[in-house]
């Protein structure tokens, strides 16, 4: 390959070129820094330095002096929220939407983000029209969303199906099953058993495996003074879901009472329990057996138990069973064990969601806190530990 020394002229060129656009670059980058206002530099200090309340006021005092740092309002409105200053991100976002000078696709960013706004603070009425007026646009999904989640915390069930079924991505049938019965729970309060039980039947045709459903149709039946429809009702939730049970262990052992088949109830009930370890099973079945059998059938009960799943709850069962038959010296220690037991026991007596981990005394369809829909094992907390 021929090499020509006149090429060598081009290195010092390239070189020449690539220092002239460097400067060009670095005049720029002074330029554009002269252009913003004392107070950004100041708010970055702060950040620095950890100081996030001041650093949050110099930003504040940079969009007051230069309205052109969009993306410092958006930053701005979404730290506010974030903090709870909810007020101050709305003013922030509608300060936004209200200029004249943006491009449309930030303009329904900022109509997006006071929805948020308006979400956070609580304020569904207002949180619903923002978000509806970006239907139809490039955040029509984005809208739809929002809008799913304003029905259920407004309890809107019927609005909330309607948007659900646009959105098979984000609502499963699980949950449009959810919403049915929440419609069938609010009829049976009014005593419209028709349209709950309308409802119900379509739950499960959306969710065949709607354990819910199946027990609010043995409560419906139960109610019109059919036990041995509730009866048929609740014994599907085996075949839905197993864990259920325990759920309407006493509802069962309610119906089979008023049908006068108590021993048949308590062998079913008896069957479960062997089958499916549950505590709130076996709180039913050991009151069961004591009322029935007497103290020693449901020591023997609960011993067996204790020897398959032991649990603290199910030796709290065991210490109850004892003092039956326990002597006055006795007594008193078999109390004092109870006591402590029970110390423990009042922090393991409880449902624990399965998506967020929130905890709870009383079982939830949906999780208070993190919104799931059937996150919520129908066991106690201690039962996660003994899980195989």
């Amino acid at each position: 390959m021929e090499f020509d020394y006149w090429q060598l002229l081009l290195f010092p060129a390239f070189f020449a070129l690539g220092w002239a656009a460097a400067r060009i670059d670095i005049r720029h980058l002074v330029k554009e820094s002269r252009s913003l206002p004392r107070s950004y530099f100041q708010g970055l200090n702060f950040l620095l330095n950890e100081q996030p309340d001041r650093a949050i006021e110099s930003f504040v005092e940079a969009v007051k002096i230069d309205p052109q740092t969009i993306e410092l309002h958006f930053a701005l409105g979404g730290l506010f929220r974030r903090r709870g200053e909810t007020e101050r991100a709305i003013r922030m976002h509608q300060n936004l939407i209200e200029r004249d000078d943006i491009p449309q696709d930030l303009q329904l960013a900022a109509v997006s983000e006071l929805g948020q706004d308006y979400l956070k603070a609580g304020l569904l009425d207002r949180a619903e029209e923002t978000f509806e007026r970006l239907r139809g646009t490039v955040l029509d999904e984005e809208a739809k969303r929002n809008l799913l989640e304003i029905y259920q915390l407004g309890k809107d069930w019927e609005r909330a199906i309607t948007i659900a079924r646009e959105l098979p991505d984000v609502a499963s049938r699980k949950e449009i099953a959810e919403y049915y019965c929440e419609l069938a729970a609010a009829e049976m309060i009014r005593s419209r058993r028709d349209e709950a039980r309308a409802h119900l039947l379509t739950a499960l045709e959306t969710n065949r495996h709607c354990v819910r459903a199946s027990l609010l149709q043995g409560d419906l039946h139960a109610q019109e003074g059919n036990h041995q429809a509730a009866i048929i009702s609740w014994q599907q939730i085996e075949a839905q879901n197993p864990a259920y049970l325990a759920l309407v262990a006493q509802r069962l052992l309610t119906g089979y009472r008023a049908i006068e088949r108590r021993d048949e109830g308590l062998q079913l009930l008896r069957g479960y329990l062997e089958a499916y370890h549950s505590l709130d099973l076996l709180d039913v079945v050991f009151q069961l057996v004591l009322e029935g059998e007497g103290p020693e059938a449901a020591y023997a009960l609960v011993r067996d138990e204790l020897r398959r799943n032991p649990t603290l709850l199910g030796f709290d069962k065991l210490l109850e069973a004892r003092l039956f038959n326990a002597s006055p010296e006795v007594r008193a220690d078999i109390d004092l064990a109870k006591g402590i037991v029970q110390g423990y026991t009042r922090r393991l007596a409880r449902y624990r969601c399965d998506n967020c981990g929130f905890k709870a005394r009383q079982f939830y369809w949906r999780c208070p806190a993190c919104g799931g829909w059937e996150t919520y094992p129908p066991k106690r907390t201690e039962e996660f530990d003994i899980a195989p």
